[in-house]
């Protein structure tokens, strides 16, 4: 199998190094390029459209990032663009009271979502996370949390501890996704002292292979929840209005206290909910502060009511599912053809192809050949981070997948 030829990046790695000399470490966060194959994705991207992306050097992949998530639909679409446009030119956006937007998707997620009765309005899912341990806090009076799951970068749950006093996140604990037991026996020792419970309710551990719920794990962590007064939460900042319109806990059938949610609640546009049980959100009313300057903002109030009709209208998630099926059974056929050590997880809209681990490393050089033949064919897939089907993933874009995977699976057999 001929290896394919690289990508010429010229113009990202020189935006790059400039990047270096101007902002730390040239680009933050998950965006870095250690956090892809340095050398061979781009750093810096021109203009997204539909399901594809074309980098600053003239490059075009078809995209399974999705933002990270955000993009439901598609780049670029012109259906929720044009509401929010409109609403810039003809009433604004940022101004000192709010605007009625906010009632209108309070409602809306009262509809859909099982756990909504009252919800808060930010910006990230670093916010509504937070937001949502201080609500839990404030109302049971109680201080620690048990967490699984990644719930964003702020000082109590962000795995890099670089900067931050012990004393912030010393009472908050992990558990692991699907280990009933590990919660059990924290909180047989810290349960009369635990405020909250918060966990992703389908399983998206960092740079490991994706986990359905094992019978049993959700009820039996919503019982203990209740068992010892805790508030149950659910981050739902990925799985929300992709899993299913009411999320994993419509999906799978267990109802959280609060809830959060972000990335695909409005296409790309910046917003985020606590949504739950009125009783518990209204701690927020009288015994805690929350408030930006940014929260009340209705230019992403309006990306979020025009994504969730388009969403419901169009029957988008019922396509992302079919589509996804197809996809995923394309893969793992691949997969079993090219034995190679490459293990296919997730469902549908969120999947993930991982390499098993060996005692030689070899699993990290195939990953890397793997996802390099992918990148320079034009196929935006993370080594270390799961992906998403959008909307505006068409039957030939999917077709080009599946070819472009076998190549790359044939590849890495070839040379190993």
């Amino acid at each position: 199998m001929k290896e394919t030829e690289k990508l010429n990046i010229t113009k990202s790695l020189e935006l790059y190094e400039e990047a270096l000399e101007l902002v730390p470490g040239g680009v933050l966060g998950a965006r870095k390029p250690g956090d892809f194959i340095q050398g061979e994705y781009p750093i810096f991207l021109e203009t997204g459209k539909g399901c594809r992306l074309t980098d600053v050097d003239g490059n075009e992949f078809i995209d399974f990032l999705c933002g990270y998530g955000p993009i439901i639909l598609g780049y670029r679409e012109e259906e929720v663009d044009e509401a929010v446009y409109k609403q810039i030119k003809e009433k604004g956006f940022c101004f000192t009271l709010t605007q009625k937007y906010q009632n209108l998707l309070a409602k809306k997620l009262t509809e859909i979502v099982p756990s909504s009765e009252m919800s808060i309005f930010l910006k990230t899912g670093s916010d509504a996370t937070t937001a949502s341990i201080r609500i839990a806090r404030a109302h049971t009076n109680k201080l620690k949390v048990m967490r699984c799951g990644y719930h964003g970068w702020h000082d109590w749950c962000v795995e890099m501890k670089g900067g931050i006093p012990r004393k912030f996140y010393e009472d908050v604990y992990e558990f692991q996704y699907n280990r009933l037991d590990q919660l059990e026996a924290l909180m047989a020792e810290q349960g009369d002292e635990t405020a909250a419970i918060i966990m992703t309710p389908f399983g998206h551990p960092n740079h490991q292979t994706m986990q359905i719920p094992e019978p049993g794990f959700l009820q039996g962590a919503r019982d203990i929840a209740d068992q010892y007064g805790a508030v149950l939460v659910y981050d739902e900042i990925r799985t929300g209005f992709r899993l299913s319109m009411g999320g994993a806990q419509k999906l799978y059938g267990v109802t959280p206290d609060l809830t959060v949610l972000g990335k695909a609640m409005a296409n790309g546009y910046p917003i985020s909910v606590v949504t739950g049980k009125k009783e518990i959100m209204m701690a927020a009313a009288h015994k805690l502060f929350i408030s930006s300057t940014f929260f009340p903002n209705s230019d992403a109030f309006i990306a979020a009511l025009k994504t969730i009709e388009i969403l419901e209208r169009d029957k988008v998630l019922e396509n992302i599912w079919e589509k996804g099926e197809r996809l995923m059974k394309g893969i793992q056929k691949a997969i079993d053809k090219y034995d190679v050590g490459a293990e296919l997880s997730g469902i549908p809209p969120m999947f993930y192809v991982t390499f098993k681990k060996d005692e030689t490393g070899a699993y990290k050089r195939k990953r890397t050949d793997f996802y390099t033949q992918l990148i320079r064919k034009g196929f935006f897939f993370s080594p270390f981070h799961h992906g998403y089907i959008s909307y505006r993933h068409t039957e030939e874009d999917l077709k080009l997948t599946l070819n472009a995977i076998e190549e790359s699976l044939a590849f890495v057999k070839e040379k190993y």
